[in-house]
């Protein structure tokens, strides 16, 4: 199995939705396959995020009642058209069912799946920043030489990621990692502002610039915008004032890396 078939199969296996031969073949990729192992640890980690601060969303009841009736009727329809074979269920009666259990108690994962909004997004950013502080896994490189953070990345990432020196400006560089926020892997480094960390994610986007903008959650300020090419969030419980001074020398650095020959 490619690493690129197991990126197709990896939300049913998550899912419990394989068969028994598909679950062998996804668990021996992974026992070969580092980065595929990485991903699936990441992913496990998101949904845990995501189901512990994103509240279920119940279907309303008049959808529920109109499913079953649709579902009641079409049962109906087939049995009297083939009275002999009444024990049978057809293919779309699963499809059916399936549905309304999915409304009953999943729509959480598929409401998070269909809308990428930014609320949604700074959720998940928080979610990885306080996860960073608690389970003792704030870098996998930690240094703060930027020379020996960004060659970390290199063919971890699809893109490059700019690794910005703001010492002189009072925001030391600790480190960087991997993470996983809007369906795809990100840079997270990792800077100090006094006893304060500040998490900055990037990574590539279509938007070449957009001005940094604040917004609050869970007692944290986030800071996020687009410059060079890229997006970045910062997120700390340091003050909005000298965040908001962290978030303008980042887009800054990467504006000007954009418009390096």
């Amino acid at each position: 199995m490619s690493c690129e078939t197991l990126s197709d199969k990896l939300t049913g296996y998550l899912d419990g939705e394989l068969d028994q031969r598909g679950v062998g073949e996804v668990e021996t990729h992974l026992r070969q396959c580092v980065p595929c192992a990485t991903r699936l640890e990441r992913e496990r980690r998101l949904r845990s995020a995501v189901q512990a601060q994103v509240k279920p969303l119940r279907a309303p009841d008049g959808l529920r009642a109109r499913v079953r009736g649709a579902l009641r009727a079409e049962v109906r329809a087939e049995v009297k058209e083939r009275p002999r074979r009444s024990a049978w269920i057809p293919a779309w009666a699963a499809t059916a069912a399936a549905l309304v259990l999915g409304l009953a108690g999943g729509w959480q994962l598929t409401t998070w799946r269909v809308s990428r909004s930014e609320p949604d997004l700074a959720t998940e950013i928080v979610a990885s920043h306080v996860r960073s502080l608690q389970s003792d896994h704030l870098t996998d490189i930690g240094s703060s030489e930027h020379h020996t953070v960004k060659p970390w990345f290199a063919g971890k990432l699809d893109f490059s990621p700019p690794v910005p020196d703001f010492t002189i400006e009072g925001f030391p560089l600790i480190g960087g990692r991997l993470d996983y926020l809007g369906e795809r892997q990100v840079a997270a480094l990792v800077y100090g502002r006094r006893q304060h960390v500040i998490n900055l994610f990037v990574w590539p986007s279509r938007d070449a610039n957009a001005l940094p903008a604040a917004a609050s959650r869970r007692g944290y300020d986030v800071m996020h915008g687009a410059a060079g090419g890229m997006t970045y969030w910062a997120i700390s419980d340091l003050n909005e004032t000298e965040l908001s001074q962290f978030a303008q020398l980042v887009a800054a650095n990467l504006g000007a890396g954009a418009t390096r020959p």
